[in-house]
């Protein structure tokens, strides 16, 4: 998906809908651009048409997006009020927009139908949605995206050494970008840099001397608030994703003396500084702090490792990469980028190449990203319907285009069924009660799980052990741990 355009979309929406007190969905609406983008070749607001929204709400939330038939009316109202925004902005002209509303008129009533037809159902929503609602559209290994505690109390925190917390790999801007991006910084124009030789370096010292040095108010117009930069810019490198500014304030007003700071005041500041950049709601560590921290970082003694350019990678490295986390908009920026060098078909012969003996978790990264692609990809997913692995996921891949595919016999259903599953265990040993309540919703029936012990799956066992562990119903959890001893017994014979 282009990240960018979707990113300042929902920033403009956000800021429209405080303008007039209306209530604005921004979650919803971003799901709608995101697809947009990724399956309906929408590269900017301007290509939303009347048909977007039949391909979007009929077929690709069927399709992708774990949702009850109940919330059908909650999409729709979130759909009418983008367009609303549409209109007023000016982004489509207010005949489209009547189309548009039409249309949404005419599709509320058949939503919630498409939504419970289990033949909608494609890659992120086959066979049940026990893994929970963005496993197979988020199977990449991310951070959770939680806000940390930002308290300054830090008297039952956890040691945080470089031992004990080592710092994440960060992602660089290229040299040239990082070069261009001093030459905008508001401070610098007041303040330059000493030589022109290393301006990098020299900006990288610049930034440790705010950190580190008494600077008295200097930078934010606290004195207190100046002390606490390192730890604040700190916590951000870590975390690696963006921030809701009323964080950052709370973090603030604790350090205050006055126990209230000029959050709008210090934002600006520091943006001045060209430390942080400020988007809508969040803010994040700028290109240039980020190279000047793991600087800082390195100066020190420490291990500052740097992420590599998963776009650059082959198949396998890409899924390596994934799997070792990073947050959602690098990923989904890398895997873009990665399905723009090469053919829908290259793409899909070189990810299912590397799924092939992979371990369940490996091989649902690539099925997802293969999700993504076209029927161009059908001679290169047929080429595995011969692979016993990849064969149910080529069929639902195949069946899903309405292409000519075998009916999944009862063997592979069941092997698909548990295959899912052993994709789903890292999020459910990271969260067991949100898969719990994911699996009393929409969990495999109590004959499928008795009948998982006779798969011939590598994590059978631990797959029945999780459902015993997790599945609210007694009987059911049961008949899975029934299910697991068999299994297990099997594997010892």
């Amino acid at each position: 998906m282009s990240i960018e355009w979707v990113n300042q979309a929902i920033d403009d929406l956000r800021a429209w809908g405080r303008a007039r007190e209306v209530e604005v969905d921004a979650d919803e609406v971003r799901l709608l651009c995101d697809y947009a983008s990724d399956y309906l070749n929408v590269n900017e607001l301007g290509d939303f048409a009347p048909e977007t929204f039949d391909e979007l709400l009929l077929s690709i939330y069927p399709r992708k997006v774990i949702a009850p038939p109940e919330s059908a009316p909650e999409t729709i109202a979130a759909a009418r009020t983008f367009v609303d925004y549409l209109s007023d902005a000016g982004v489509v002209p207010e005949e489209r927009a009547a189309r548009m509303r039409e249309r949404l008129d005419d599709i509320g009533p058949r939503m919630a139908g498409a939504l419970a037809d289990p033949s909608n159902f494609g890659m992120a929503k086959s066979l049940f949605s026990s893994i929970g609602p963005d496993s197979l559209e988020q199977s990449i290994a991310i951070p959770s995206g939680e806000v940390p505690d930002l308290s300054p109390d830090l008297g039952d925190a956890p040691c945080d050494c470089p031992g004990c917390t080592p710092l994440p790999a960060a992602r660089l801007a290229p040299p040239e970008e990082l070069l261009a991006a001093l030459r905008t910084v508001p401070m610098l124009r007041e303040r330059p840099l000493p030589g022109e030789d290393e301006p990098l370096r020299e900006w990288a010292q610049a930034v440790a001397r705010i950190l580190d040095h008494d600077t008295r108010g200097e930078i934010t117009g606290s004195a207190e608030l100046d002390e606490e930069l390192y730890d604040l810019f700190d916590m951000l490198y870590r975390l690696q994703v963006r921030v809701p500014v009323s964080v950052i304030g709370d973090y603030l007003d604790d350090l205050a003396a006055d126990g209230e700071a000029d959050l709008a005041g210090v934002l600006d500041r520091l943006a001045w500084c060209g430390l942080l950049r400020v988007a809508g709601d969040d803010a994040e560590l700028t290109p240039l702090a980020v190279w000047a921290l793991r600087e800082h970082y390195l100066s020190l003694g420490l291990d500052a490792p740097q992420a590599p350019d998963l776009a650059e990678a082959d198949a396998l490295g890409l899924i390596e990469g994934l799997l070792e986390g990073i947050p959602a908009e690098l990923a989904e920026a890398d895997i873009d980028r990665w399905l723009t060098g090469r053919t829908p078909g290259e793409a899909a012969g070189e990810l299912l190449a590397a799924a092939s003996g992979a371990p369940a978790v490996a091989r649902g990264i690539a099925i997802t990203i293969v999700d993504r692609l076209g029927p161009e990809a059908e001679p290169q997913v047929r080429d595995y319907l011969e692979d016993q692995e990849l064969r149910p996921h080529a069929i639902h891949w195949l069946a899903a285009r309405g292409l000519p595919a075998p009916q999944l016999t009862q063997e592979e259903l069941l092997w698909v069924s548990v295959d899912m599953l052993a994709l789903a265990m890292p999020a459910a040993e990271e969260d067991p009660e949100i898969f719990a309540e994911n699996m009393a919703a929409s969990g495999p029936p109590a004959h499928m799980i008795e009948e998982m012990w006779r798969v011939d799956h590598p994590d059978v066992v631990e797959v029945l052990e999780l459902l015993g562990r997790s599945i609210p119903d007694g009987t059911v959890a049961k008949a899975a741990r029934k299910a697991a001893f068999k299994a297990r017994s099997r594997a010892i014979r």
